[in-house]
C-alpha cells in the first residue's frame, strides 16, 4: 500500500477511470487521524479493500478498541471515497481480529512520531 504523498493523483483518472485498490488507497491517504496527525494508511489501520458491484468495503481497525474516533473516521472515509468514479456505495467495517500495533505503521509514520531516527 502506498502511503500519503508518495505520488500525485491523476484527477482525470479519478473522475473517469475504474475504481481500483490503488485509487482507493490514494484517496484514503487524505483521512487523517486527528490525534496523531497521520493518515490512516500510513498508520496501518487499513487492513483490506474489497471492490465489487455493490460498492467498496474498507476493512480497518482503530489504534484501540475504545478509540472515540471510530464514527469520525468512518465519516471521513466516506467523504474521501465520494470522489470515486460512479460514486459507489462505501461501507466501513471495523475489525479487531488482527489487533493493531505500532509495528503496522510505515517507516515514515514512525519517523513522524519520533520512533525512528
Amino acid at each position: 500500500m502506498a502511503g500519503r504523498g508518495e505520488h500525485m493523483l491523476d484527477v482525470a483518472a479519478v473522475a473517469t477511470g475504474p475504481v481500483t485498490e490503488d485509487l482507493v488507497i490514494d484517496l484514503l491517504g487524505d483521512v487523517i487521524d486527528p490525534e496523531l496527525g497521520i493518515d490512516i494508511v500510513s498508520l496501518g489501520l487499513v487492513y483490506e479493500i474489497a471492490i465489487g458491484a455493490d460498492g467498496v468495503i474498507v476493512r480497518m481497525t482503530l489504534t484501540t478498541p475504545g478509540c472515540p474516533l471510530g464514527a469520525y473516521l468512518d465519516d471521513e472515509v466516506a467523504r474521501c471515497l465520494a470522489q470515486l468514479p460512479g460514486t459507489p456505495q462505501v461501507r466501513v467495517e471495523l475489525v479487531w481480529k488482527l489487533r493493531w500495533s505500532p509495528d503496522m505503521m510505515t517507516d515514515d509514520a514512525k519517523r513522524m512520531l519520533g520512533w525512528h531516527r
